[in-house]
Parts: C-alpha cells; sequence; structure tokens
C-alpha cells in the first residue's frame, strides 16, 4: 500500500503542478461559463429591428384582421412591463395581392426577402378557415393551411410569433363569419396565463403546509443539464490524459524500471488513485465556486445539499472506470499515437448517455429513463441528471444504481489490472481487441 500510494502521489503532484492542469482550471469554467454569458448577454440585447412580413390571402378575407391581430399582438409583448423598454422587434404585416401565376408571385416576394426589403412573406390557403380535414394531401391540404416563407435561421422563434398572429386573425374571420360584433373578439379571444407551480409539502418539524412558489424554465433544464455537463467536464479532464501517458511512460521504458520494486497492480493502481485525486481537486474547485454563484444569485434551492454528495459519489466511481479502462488501453499501444486512436472508447461510458439527456429529461421517471439510468456505465450521468430534476425520484434508485456502478467500477478495474500485467512489457505492436479480451480472463 506504501508503494502505491507514493506513486499515486508522485503522478498527483506533477500533474497539478503543471501549466496545463492550472491553466485548465481557470480557462474550463470561463469557456463553459462565457456560453451561458453570451446568452445572457443576447437576451439584455435583443435585436429589435422591425421585421416586415407581406401576407398573400388567398382566403379574401382574413389579412385584415390578421394584421390587427398581429398589430394587438405587438402592442402586448413588444415592451418590458417592467422597465418599459422595446424587447422584442415589431412585425410589420403588410398585404400583397393575390396573383394567377403562384410560382411568379413566390419568386418576386422570395427576391425581395433576399434583398432585405422583407423579413418573410406568408400565404394563407383559399380554405384555411375552416381546416377541419386533417387527412387531406396534397392540393387539399395546402389549400387548408398558412405556409411561412424566410431565409431565417431554424432556431429563429419569429414562425411561432407570425403563427400566433395568423391563427388569431382566421379565428377572428370564422367569428366574424358568424355574425358575431367585432367589439366581441377581444374577449372571446382573450387567453388566460398558466403560470408553473411547484408542488407543496408539510414541514416535518412545525407540521405547517408550505406555500406554492412559481417554477421556472431553468430549474426544469438549465440547473440539471449544467450539473451533468460538469460531472462530464471534470471527468474527462482528469482520465482522458492517463491513456497516452501510460503508452508514453510504456514507450520509454519508465515501467521497466519501476517493476523492480513495484508490482504491475500497485502501479495501475497508483496512477488511478493519482487521476482520481487529481480530478476531485478540480471538481472541489468547480463545486465551491458554482456554489458561491447560487448563493450570490439566490438560487441555492435549485441545487439541494443531497445533490453535492450523490455528485462526489458518482464522480468517484466514473472516474474509477475511466482511469481503469485508460490504464489497461494503454499499456496495450506501443506508442501514444496508438493510444489517441483508441480515445473513442475511453470517452464512451460519457459520451454515449449524454446522447441521451433530452429522452431522460422529457419523461424522467419513465421506464426507458429508469432502465439506462440502472445501466452501470451509463449510471453516473443519468442518475444524477434524474435526481436534479424537480420531480424527483425513488429513494432506493440512486442506491441501486450506485451498487451497480461500483461493481461495474470493482470489475472493470481488475479486467484492466490483469490486461495492465501483460500488455505493459509488451513492445513493438498494439493488442488486438481479442487480445485485449484473452488477456482479461487469462491473466
Amino acid at each position: 500500500m506504501r508503494r502505491v500510494l507514493l506513486i499515486a502521489k508522485r503522478d498527483y503532484l506533477t500533474s497539478i503542478r503543471s501549466r496545463a492542469f492550472i491553466i485548465g482550471l481557470i480557462v474550463a469554467p470561463i469557456l463553459f461559463g462565457g456560453g451561458f454569458l453570451g446568452m445572457a448577454l443576447l437576451r439584455a440585447r435583443p435585436d429589435i429591428k422591425d421585421r416586415r412580413v407581406a401576407i398573400v390571402d388567398r382566403t379574401g378575407a382574413a389579412a385584415e384582421l390578421v394584421i390587427e391581430a398581429a398589430r394587438e399582438k405587438n402592442a402586448k409583448e413588444l415592451f418590458d412591463k417592467t422597465t418599459g423598454k422595446q424587447q422584442a422587434p415589431r412585425y410589420l404585416f403588410e398585404r400583397a395581392e393575390p396573383a394567377s401565376d403562384v410560382n411568379a408571385e413566390r419568386l418576386a416576394l422570395s427576391d425581395r426577402v433576399r434583398g432585405g426589403e422583407l423579413f418573410a412573406f406568408v400565404e394563407i390557403g383559399p380554405e384555411a378557415m375552416h381546416p377541419a380535414d386533417d387527412t387531406a394531401i396534397g392540393e387539399n391540404a395546402a389549400a387548408r393551411r398558412a405556409a411561412y416563407f424566410t431565409n431565417a435561421s431554424g432556431l429563429d422563434a419569429s414562425r411561432e410569433w407570425i403563427a400566433d398572429a395568423i391563427n388569431d386573425g382566421l379565428r377572428r374571420a370564422r367569428l366574424a363569419q358568424l355574425g358575431v360584433d367585432r367589439s366581441h373578439f377581444r374577449d372571446l379571444l382573450r387567453t388566460v396565463t398558466v403560470e408553473r407551480m411547484g408542488l407543496i409539502a408539510r414541514d416535518p418539524k412545525t407540521g405547517e403546509i408550505g406555500a406554492a412558489h412559481k417554477r421556472g424554465e431553468i430549474e426544469g433544464f438549465a440547473v440539471p443539464f449544467t450539473v451533468v455537463t460538469l460531472l462530464m467536464m471534470i471527468v474527462l479532464v482528469g482520465a482522458s490524459p492517463m491513456l497516452p501517458a501510460v503508452a508514453e511512460d510504456k514507450t520509454q521504458r519508465v515501467f521497466e524500471m519501476l517493476l523492480g520494486v513495484a508490482t504491475p497492480f500497485e502501479l495501475m493502481i497508483g496512477k488511478v488513485l493519482a487521476a482520481m485525486a487529481r480530478s476531485l481537486t478540480s471538481s472541489v474547485f468547480y463545486v465551491i465556486g458554482g456554489t458561491f454563484v447560487l448563493v450570490g444569485l439566490s438560487l441555492t434551492a435549485l441545487v439541494p445539499l443531497s445533490v453535492h454528495f450523490w455528485f462526489f459519489v458518482y464522480l468517484l466511481a466514473e472516474l474509477l472506470i475511466l482511469c481503469a479502462l485508460a490504464a489497461a488501453l494503454g499499456a496495450a499501444c506501443s506508442s501514444p499515437q496508438d493510444a489517441q486512436n483508441l480515445g473513442f472508447l475511453l470517452v464512451s461510458p460519457v459520451l454515449v448517455p449524454y446522447f441521451f439527456l433530452m429522452p431522460v429529461l422529457s419523461q424522467p421517471n419513465g421506464a426507458f429513463a429508469t432502465a439506462l439510468s440502472l445501466f452501470p456505465p451509463f449510471t453516473p450521468l443519468l442518475m444524477l441528471l434524474r435526481q436534479t430534476l424537480p420531480g424527483g425520484i425513488p429513494v432506493w434508485q440512486p442506491w441501486a444504481g450506485l451498487v451497480g456502478a461500483l461493481a461495474f467500477a470493482l470489475a472493470m478495474t481488475w479486467a484492466a489490472s490483469r490486461i495492465f500485467r501483460v500488455g505493459i512489457l509488451l513492445q513493438g505492436k498494439t493488442a488486438k481487441a481479442a487480445d485485449l479480451v484473452r488477456w482479461a480472463v487469462r491473466g
């Protein structure tokens, strides 16, 4: 054990004293937080330039009412109710008389959009006033719908804004056809704001029922996504350098000298412990910094203290898995370049579950999310994600996932130590996948 700790201490001190570690410790949160800062700045300074939209009304009865609905929507949403500053662009609709040659008209309007004269143009189908038949196809379907033409980016929110105005205008046109007085349109079409609220609970100490409070989108997405991304970033930064480092030490015959005073298993465990200590050092720095940020923003309730405990538990489990895998793969490589080619194998236990974040976020307690989070290689990221969501998860699931993750980590460490023992003395060629399996089984 003493030799293991000496190896771990030597690797740990060497790595944390390097410029790369110190710079990465400072630069990583700046780069990570820079994206959120950029979004905040863009939100604080939105594009408020007027957007002109041409409307081609083939119903002959909706254009005026769509323009009226857009005018009212502008008046309602254009200015911030607290500061009085303009917070959104003003949409200015203009009528374009329908032409007999549809394609020529579309081309002319498209040229106006490309030239910057228009932001977009909209066509309302001749039967859009009564779009009841959703099974219509071809020309019948097009006649019952509205088409939106623009060269704006796919993330632009204008389509939803314009669609709301068009549907509001079409509803007004239907009411007018039914003989409803226009003075009643606003009251009939007025919507009710639906606020998202958190569940209430009884205080176990006082017995009082807590008050309801609003729950924003940040609780349902931003906080869980940030916590999981932070875990992934720390794990990758901590484990990734180990793969080429082991391969380089093997190439330079460093291990052949160390094998005189320590066993292969002790060498591998020492390097794994060093990588884990390095990651814990950076994670403590990030978690403490993030906690201070939440305290300053009065958002500490968004991340319960229990999540801090599970964050470090899952961090250690994931690091043990990846570092053992990195030691095994590095020992089986004949050069650092070969180790780089195997990098995708090392990061797959982290990146693969990252691709399933959206399905898990949408149904965190569904069968798919539960089963995937209990699959040991994916448990640290996905179980932590589910725990940070507002709905929570059953108490037994984190413990069951932790048992599975630790069992898998120990099995991976055992197999990696057997591969490391054989591969560290193998020179001249990189082992194949079949060789790794054989070494893990036979030792």
